[in-house]
């Protein structure tokens, strides 16, 4: 089973930049697609990001040009989100996952980790 611990959210005003993080440990996912996802309250969560174990790159319309996923396969494997440009409607928990495929927006399990809060004020 895949640890997941996200951090690097926080509180800043629209416009600013804000860079994730998120550490996966437990096996092995060097060759796996991984994927970023939000959730806001009430809300079903959202695969905004995917990259795979080759690094190629698929975006949400709602963050493209202004996001930017990435990994670091050198030890445990840590994904990154650079988020450019925030918007307050874009204040939302946070969630990093290991995905079925490349083809597939669903988590490979239910495992998921406590998320990290990005709050942008207007």
């Amino acid at each position: 089973q895949v640890q997941l611990v996200e951090s690097g959210g926080g509180l800043v005003q629209a416009g600013d930049s804000l860079r994730l993080s998120c550490e996966m440990s437990g096996r092995t996912v060097s060759s796996n697609t991984l994927g970023w996802y939000r959730q806001a309250p009430g809300a079903e969560r959202e695969l905004i990001a995917r990259i795979s174990g080759r690094g190629s790159t698929v975006y949400a319309e709602s963050v493209k040009g202004r996001f930017t996923i990435s990994r670091d396969d050198a030890k445990n494997t840590i994904l990154y989100l650079q988020m450019n440009s925030l918007e307050p409607e874009e204040t939302e928990v946070y969630y990093c996952n290991v995905l079925r495929g490349w083809y597939s927006g669903a988590p490979k399990t239910g495992n998921w980790g406590q998320g990290t809060q990005v709050t942008v004020s207007s």
